[in-house]
């Protein structure tokens, strides 16, 4: 069957008629492409809006035709953009006519010449087009063999032509030399936006690139190079000036060079990524030229270049002068310690005179595989950590130079730094172990500036202990900005505070105002320039009868240090809003005195004074210890006053005195103390002449301790009291009044034209203002639009008055603690009036009723019941009841509700408190956090004086504190879901706030028992009736995996006055834990297991030369006598594990999983021992046991030997039953001594301890402990064991063997010949042999009477064994005795 001719082919007449009259036509052409292919000319149309026209070689003058004719008629072809050219071969006349059509018309955009072939003259003619054609945009060239002549002529047209804004060179075979004229053109046109090209040179790329960064054109360019007919093409550059990115795969060194000198003066790059390319020395020294003269680059990249010593040092060099890169990556390179000095010399201090030479550099990553930090390198780091001021992320990659302890100076060395907020340690091995884990913890908990912490790839992350890290990383989850941040904050120096806040800490009568007067008078004698810094807002009648009690301010200075003494004045149990009372720098001084009221004689006893002192102490602990920007232990000062009344020799004194050094060493951790405590009359200046200095020296040496400041802060400190004495010593600045104060005042907080980034002028405002309140000069908040520049006045008058509003007394609609706004603002109205009659009150006059509202819910006072509604009624902590006498009941109590519990109790009681604020924050806290839920719709919320009772998502939560300065809050649950979605609610939402509400009080979490829950028992009852939750799940961790799923967790009972308020009973562990933490507890058994066998190095899939498919049977059959062997066997139960873990469904199925796991690993230990117990039958015929072991009396007890070294003195040697399948430490065995352990017992013994060790603790882990009857070895054997099972103890433990010149732990290396495993083994035998002979017991009858054991023969297969009584008698049938 024929087919229907294709209706789209026409002939060329029919287009020229098209042409001439289009109404006759319907189609709209886009596109109109030319060929030269086949042997037929036609037309066709491609789509509605494209139409191919092809033209025979010998017909290719018609063309000229069509183009005439477009030249006369293209006025009717408005549609036509693109033209489009195939295997044509240009002649000069028809060129001429392509050129009549481009000059005739301004609709044609683009020139497409694919495979088109040229002569000298057409290009040239093509050239002259170019160059009076203004309305082309693009115009590309592919394989159209244009070569260096046809680049020259195109350059010399686009240096005329400033149209053409893309150009596009395909695979046409330019070569360098075209490229450098091209190169010539882009240094004159800068209208062209878009430069692609594709040559099989690679040097094509350099001349390009370099005139584009020379002559700073905003010009995307991309070059490739290579066959793309082979599929062998690669990129070598690109630059995209959207984002200002300069990207560099490849380049030559030379090439690499002038790319370098192009950057010195370029103002369009702010990225350069060169990663992978190779880069040497002599480009590093034009780099070093590049960071001293370029004022744009933001950001470089050279990770993996191959750089070394000396190309780091270039770098280094220019980072001394540099003043804009912010961040720098050196990763995957090859420089060493002098490299890595260098590179950290710019950006450390060396002294405390010298600047850090540069202060812009926020980011800095190095390391790799192939870079060796080395001590030196250790040292600079180090350095830099602890002087560093500016550096935001610093990281260390893939390093495999330092160890543990490097890495734990590196954290020690990070709690004093106050800039960096990124510290990234990717894939560095050196980061493992408890010790680290502990050196990081105790980072975030001084140093709390530190927002992330990158571990991954790391073994402590592989471990799973990294997710405590990042779970205490979890409140400050805040990210910042980096670029925003660098881009507002540039060229901002720093510099010390120059005020520091002295408090004064006392109970009533203690002398604390008197002692401030005589410090100022003293301080005013000593010839210091005394300044009353107590505004006067009062006038001297409304002075007269104000009342006393509120707090004072008082300031003095020294030299250009301005010290405030804040006088608490009793209002200490208010102030737990760490960051208005105790930002950094400030000291304390304790002010107790010796005797109870100062209008009589009766003396304080020594524990009066000492509870007194231990509450302060508490208090400043709690208050400071992770206060913001509080990078030190808070410096405390103790002044005992009234000293003149009492003998300082007396008896009593001096128990005084023994109680106060009691508790200094009891806070030393914790608390900077000042060794001298100083008694004083607080009445007599001279008296205090000496504290008065303490006070001046310790000020201004914290001053340099602390984090340093803007350098801008300080000037601001002037211009904003200069403002205060213009404007009538107004305690209230409003934002606007500080912004005209900056753009008048401050040149570098100026907006300088319309044009300029107000965004980034109001962020370097902000950034001033919150240092200022950080370092205690302002209180500033961002979102309530003004600062309050008088402290005393705000605090002393306003805050303290807002902490005691008593809205009960004027309200009329008080319910459960809610009053509405307009009560409230009566109420704060009235508070807050003069007590003058007929005078309106001075706080009025700066602040507005609104602003006090906003004020009180920023600072947690108090909080909305309905933020969407203008008249909302308001909660106000201080109207809460205590709710004594009301029935205390769960709202759904059915037979299916889940009752859980967790109390929160402080890690160390001793030393802190949760303060009288602490909990009616929490109340505001919590709530808000609440509604801010996308799902909370439905939600209840109440509050009592000590209680916040929640009902979201169907669970009922009760929230409970310990009492007033308590050190501890309950959190119980009620709910029909299960016991996991119950437990996820209270760890993501309630457990978070309190976290957070408490500040550096750490929490450790604890399970309640169900019951208290349930019952809701009081407090006072429960508190023996809750568990450590990491104790539990330790335990579950101890116990072999059979047992983990029925794990009973014990309670006691608890009786009152005799009565049992609860009986004593159990519960079940996963009633106690969620899903996730029990999944938790099975992957760290299943992660302990894995480590333990990649100890006694068991082949895994990684490792090519092991057995995939093993069966278990077939490896019993094959295994090794040996150490090695025990280790090897079990890789076909590892192959197992991951057959399991696939299978895995729910719970039940993992713990079955992991009691099949553990029962086969305890069935190939039990055969490998036997191969072990056996390994040398015919060494002297098996005349001595071969498992014996070290204990050595300690503390009435006695502790596993599982290290030998020289010296060690006053051990027993024992001897294990070594019946098969059954060994187990004898009872009552005596044993030998062996009085001292020499060089020559090490050599013979230490191979043999370590293997031994690691065999008891495969046991131990695998749960066969009991099983095998090694649980019993000794008291403190779980313990020993526990801890040498950790990874990094058992490789510590072989690292130590081996310092000493020993032999490595057996089963370490793979392929180590058997003579050398026997060579050991017969050491080990061969010194207690000798060792019994010296001790006379060398005889059958000898071993039994020390050791318990009697050689035997198995009567299966004959071989020999030294078993116990208690298996001689119940294996009679089993064994023949062969005695010696």
């Amino acid at each position: 069957m024929e087919s229907e001719p294709d209706q789209s082919f026409k002939d060329l007449s029919w287009f020229l008629q098209a042409i001439k009259d289009p109404q006759q036509t319907c189609f709209n052409l886009q596109t109109l492409s030319f060929s030269s292919f086949g042997k037929t000319t036609h037309c066709q149309l491609i789509t509605e809006s494209s139409m191919n026209i092809n033209v025979t070689r010998d017909n290719l003058t018609s063309l000229s035709q069509i183009f005439i004719e477009l030249a006369t008629s293209l006025e009717t072809q408005t549609s036509l953009r693109n033209l489009e050219f195939e295997g044509i071969s240009w002649e000069i006349e028809l060129l001429q006519s392509l050129g009549l059509l481009l000059d005739n018309t301004s609709k044609i955009k683009q020139l497409a010449f694919r495979k088109n072939r040229f002569s000298e003259q057409c290009l040239n003619d093509l050239s002259e087009i170019l160059k009076r054609n203004s309305f082309l945009k693009e115009i590309m060239f592919v394989e159209s063999r244009i070569g260096y002549r046809g680049a020259t002529l195109l350059g010399s047209a686009l240096q005329v032509n400033d149209s053409l804004e893309e150009l596009q060179i395909w695979e046409d075979s330019i070569g360098s030399k075209g490229a450098e004229e091209l190169s010539k053109m882009i240094e004159t046109n800068s209208s062209l936006k878009l430069f692609s090209i594709f040559d099989s040179s690679p040097f094509t790329a350099t001349p390009l690139i370099s005139a584009v960064l020379g002559m700073n054109r905003e010009m995307e360019v991309h070059v490739w190079s290579g066959d793309h007919k082979r599929d062998r093409s690669s990129k070598l550059v690109e630059f995209l000036p959207e984002s200002n990115t300069l990207r560099i795969y490849q380049i030559d060194i030379s090439g690499s060079c002038r790319v370098a000198a192009a950057l010195g003066m370029n103002t369009t790059v702010r990225a350069l990524d060169m990663t992978g390319a190779k880069l040497n020395s002599r480009w590093a020294k034009e780099f070093r030229w590049v960071l001293e003269q370029n004022k744009t680059l933001r950001e470089v990249k050279l990770s993996k270049t191959g750089l070394k010593d000396k190309a780091v040092v270039y770098v280094a060099a220019g980072l001394f002068k540099n003043k804009s890169l912010q961040s720098l990556y050196v990763d995957g390179n090859r420089f060493g310690s002098v490299g890595v000095e260098d590179l950290l010399c710019p950006l450390s201090r060396f002294s405390a005179l010298q600047l850090q030479a540069n202060i812009t550099l926020r980011s800095i990553v190095f390391g790799g595989s192939k870079t060796k930090i080395g001590r030196e390198g250790l040292t600079a780091v180090l350095k830099m950590v602890t002087t560093n001021e500016t550096v935001v992320h610093l990281g260390i990659h893939d390093d495999a130079s330092l160890g543990p302890d490097d890495f734990i100076h590196i954290f020690k060395s990070l709690q004093k730094n106050s800039s960096i907020r990124r510290f990234s340690l990717q894939g560095c091995k050196g980061v493992r172990g408890d010790r680290v884990l502990e050196a990081i913890t105790e980072t975030l908990q001084i140093n709390p500036l530190i927002e992330e912490i990158d571990l991954a790839r790391t073994p402590l992350q592989d471990s799973g202990k990294a997710d405590e890290i990042y779970q205490k990383l979890g409140h400050n989850g805040r990210k910042i900005d980096e670029a925003e941040m660098d881009d507002s904050l540039k060229d901002m120096p720093l510099t010390e505070p120059k005020s520091i806040r002295a408090f004064l800490c006392g109970q009533d009568y203690a002398g604390k105002t008197t002692l401030c007067n005589s410090i100022l008078q003293s301080s005013s004698s000593s010839g210091f320039p005394y300044v009353e810094n107590v505004r006067t807002l009062m006038n001297p009648v409304e002075q007269a009868v104000k009342t006393v009690g509120g707090m004072k301010i008082k300031t003095f200075k020294d030299e250009e240090t301005k010290i405030l003494m804040w006088n608490l004045a009793g209002q200490h149990e208010f102030f737990a809003l760490h960051d208005l009372m105790f930002p950094s720098p400030s000291l304390f001084l304790i002010v107790l005195s010796l005797f109870r009221k100062p209008s009589n004689k009766e003396p304080k006893t020594p524990a009066e004074v000492e509870e007194e002192l231990q509450y302060w102490l508490r208090f400043i602990v709690s208050n400071s210890r992770k206060a913001v920007q509080q990078c030190m232990k808070p410096n405390v000062t103790i002044v005992l006053t009234h000293s003149d009344k009492i003998n300082l020799q007396s008896e009593s004194f001096q128990a005084t005195v023994g109680c106060i050094q009691r508790l200094r060493d009891k806070f030393q951790a914790l608390v900077e103390f000042y060794p001298t405590v100083f008694t004083v009359d607080a009445r007599s200046s001279p008296s205090v002449s000496k504290l008065t200095h303490h006070i001046r020296m310790t000020s201004k040496a914290i001053l340099q301790r602390v984090p340093r400041v803007y350098q801008l802060c300080n000037d601001m400190v002037q211009l904003l009291s200069d403002w205060r004495s213009e404007n009538s010593n107004k305690p209230i600045m409003r934002w606007k009044a500080f912004a005209d104060l900056c753009q008048f005042k401050v040149p570098s907080l100026r907006i300088k034209s319309r044009n300029e980034n107000i965004e980034i002028v109001e962020t370097r405002r902000q950034a001033i203002a919150t240092c200022l309140h950080q370092i205690g000069e302002v209180i500033y908040f961002h979102d309530l639009g003004f600062l309050i520049l008088d402290y005393e006045w705000f605090c002393g008058e306003v805050l303290t008055q807002l902490i005691k509003l008593d809205v009960r007394k004027q309200s009329t609609g008080e319910r459960n603690g809610f009053v509405s706004r307009k009560e409230l603002e009566k109420t704060l109205r009235s508070s807050l009036q003069s007590p003058i009659p007929g005078m309106t009150s001075k706080v009025l006059e700066h602040f507005d009723v609104c602003d006090l509202v906003k004020m009180m819910k920023k600072v947690e006072l108090c909080y909305e019941q309905d933020p969407s509604s203008p008249d909302s009624s308001f909660l106000v902590p201080s109207i809460l009841e205590e709710g004594r006498g009301k029935t205390q009941k769960w709202q759904i109590n059915t037979h299916d509700c889940v009752y859980s519990g967790r109390h929160l109790q402080c890690d160390d009681s001793s030393h802190m408190f949760l303060t009288a604020g602490f909990f009616p924050r929490l109340q505001v806290h919590l709530h808000n956090r609440i509604m801010e839920l996308k799902n909370q719709h439905g939600a209840t919320y109440n509050v009592e004086k000590y209680l916040i009772a929640i009902t979201i998502h169907g669970i009922n939560i009760r929230v409970e504190l310990g009492g007033q300065f308590g050190n501890y809050i309950d959190v119980l649950a009620c709910s029909t879901k299960s016991l996991t979605e119950t437990l996820r609610l209270i760890h993501q939402l309630i457990i978070p706030a309190i976290q957070s509400s408490c500040q550096g009080v750490i929490l450790l979490e604890h399970i309640i028992r169900p019951q208290c829950v349930q019952d809701l028992t009081p407090p006072r009852f429960r508190q023996s009736q809750f568990v450590s939750l990491q104790r539990l799940k330790e335990a579950l961790s101890s116990v072999p995996a059979e047992t983990m799923y029925d794990y009973q967790h014990t309670w006691d009972s608890v009786l009152d006055s005799g009565k049992t308020v609860l009986r004593a009973g159990f519960d079940l562990a996963r009633n106690l834990l969620s899903d996730d933490d029990f999944r938790e507890v099975l992957q760290r058994r299943y992660h302990d297991l894995h480590n333990l066998a990649q100890e006694l190095q068991v082949p895994t899939d990684e490792n090519p030369e092991a057995d995939n498919h093993v069966p278990v049977t077939n490896e019993l059959e094959k295994v090794d006598p040996s150490f090695g062997g025990i280790a090897k066997g079990v890789e076909a139960v590892l192959q197992r594990l991951k057959i399991i873990e696939q299978e895995i469904r729910d719970l039940k199925q993992e713990i079955q999983g992991l009691r099949y796991y553990e029962h086969r690993l305890l069935i190939q230990l039990h055969h490998k021992v036997n191969y072990l117990v056996n390994y040398n039958v015919q060494m002297d015929e098996r005349k001595v046991p071969n498992m014996f072991y070290f204990i050595r009396a300690e503390n009435y007890g006695r502790r596993l030997i599982t290290s030998m070294v020289p010296g060690m003195v006053a051990l027993r040697i024992h001897m294990l039953c070594e019946f098969r399948r059954e060994m187990h430490v004898v009872d009552d065995q005596l044993g030998c001594d062996v009085m001292q352990i020499d060089n020559q017992a090490v050599k013979c013994l230490a191979p043999y301890m370590t293997n031994f060790m690691k065999l008891v603790t495969f046991a131990l882990r695998i749960g066969a402990n009991w099983a095998a009857g090694m649980g019993h070895m000794i008291p403190d054997l779980g313990h020993a064991i526990a801890h040498l099972a950790n990874p990094a103890v058992m490789t510590g433990a072989a690292g130590a063997a081996g310092a000493m010149g020993v032999a490595a732990a057996l089963g370490r290396n793979r392929g180590r010949d058997r003579d050398i495993q026997e060579q050991e083994q017969r050491a080990a035998q061969q010194w207690l042999i000798d060792y019994l002979r010296e001790q006379n017991c060398s005889t059958g009858r000898d071993i039994a009477e020390k050791f318990g054991l009697w050689r035997v023969r198995y009567r299966d297969d004959g071989s020999i064994a030294w078993i116990c009584k208690r298996h001689m008698i119940t294996r009679a049938n089993e064994v023949i005795q062969v005695p010696l």
